[in-house]
C-alpha cells in the first residue's frame, strides 16, 4: 500500500530492509520456507501444493489490494523432506493441499523476491502457540538450511493492533523491543532459546503481544538458527512502536 499522507515515509526503511534482503544472502536460495503468522492447525502442517493460489485473508483494504498476484510454485518434494524430518524429530504432523499463500507470503515475499520464482514451502504455526514446541518445530528443520534453503519467519515483533496508534505505548513497545533484541543477539544460543520460551516474563510481553501468532515464527527461525549468532538486521517503527528483524547465522 502506498505511505499515508499524513505519514509518506511510514513503510520506507522497512520496505528498503526487504528490498535488500537477497543481497544480504550468501547466494540465490533454491528454496524458502516461511513459517506466517497467518496460519495455525492442530499440528505443523506443510502447504505440499504444487501451485498455491493466493489466500486474501483480510478485508477492508483498497480493492487493489486483493488483485495481487504472486505466482510462485510451491516445493512439494521439500514438504516431504520436512515432513520427514519432523517426523525423525518425532513431531507430529500433517500435510495441505488445497490452500492459498497467506499474506504473511505473498506480502512479504512480494518485495524481497517480486519475480516469484523461487519455490516456497508455507509450514503452519501449531495450535496451542507454545513456544518450546515452535522452538524445536525449528531445530528439526534446521539442516534445510544447509540445502540452500533459507528460512523465514513471517511475523511482526511488535503486534498489539488495538494499541498501535497509542502514544502511551511507545515506550512500552521499545522496552519489549530492547528485551527482544538482547535476547536474540547478545545470548548464547542454549540461552536465548530459554528466554525465549519464556519470552511472556520479558517487559510489557503482552502489552506488545496480546496473542503470540506474531511472535512465534520467530521462535521457528531461532530454532533453525540453534548454534549460530544472530543479527540486529533491522530497526524501526511503525506508529511510533519499534520493530526488528533478525537474521542468524
Amino acid at each position: 500500500m502506498d505511505p499515508p499522507p499524513e505519514d509518506p515515509t511510514r513503510w520506507l526503511a522497512l520496505q528498503a530492509y526487504m528490498e535488500n534482503l537477497p543481497a544480504r544472502l550468501p547466494g540465490r536460495p533454491d528454496a524458502l520456507l516461511v513459517v506466517s503468522a497467518h496460519w495455525e492447525a492442530p499440528r505443523p502442517t506443510v502447504l505440499a501444493a504444487p501451485k498455491p493460489g493466493l489466500l486474501f485473508d483480510y478485508y477492508g483494504f483498497p480493492p487493489h489490494t486483493y488483485e495481487l498476484r504472486y505466482p510462485a510454485p510451491g516445493a512439494p518434494a521439500l514438504a516431504a523432506r520436512a515432513r520427514a524430518l519432523l517426523r525423525a524429530a518425532d513431531i507430529e504432523c500433517d500435510e495441505e493441499l488445497n490452500r492459498g499463500y497467506d499474506h504473511g507470503i505473498f506480502i512479504p515475499l512480494g518485495v524481497s523476491f517480486p519475480k516469484a520464482d523461487i519455490p516456497i514451502l508455507q509450514l503452519s504455526l501449531q495450535a496451542g502457540l507454545d513456544p518450546a514446541r515452535h522452538i524445536a518445530i525449528g531445530r528439526a528443520l534446521a539442516v534445510l538450511r544447509d540445502e540452500n534453503v533459507l528460512v523465514i519467519g513471517s511475523g511482526l515483533s511488535f503486534h498489539n493492533l488495538s494499541a498501535l496508534t497509542a502514544p502511551a505505548v511507545q515506550a512500552p513497545a521499545a522496552q519489549f523491543d530492547r528485551w527482544l533484541t538482547e535476547t536474540v543477539c547478545a545470548l548464547p544460543s542454549a540461552a536465548r532459546e530459554a528466554r525465549l520460551s519464556q519470552w511472556t516474563l520479558a517487559p510489557f510481553a503482552r502489552t506488545c503481544h496480546p496473542r503470540e501468532e506474531h511472535l512465534l515464527p520467530l521462535m521457528v527461525a531461532a530454532g533453525a538458527g540453534s548454534g549460530d549468532g544472530a543479527t540486529h538486521a533491522f530497526s524501526g517503527t511503525i506508529w511510533g512502536k519499534a520493530i526488528s528483524a533478525y537474521e542468524f547465522g
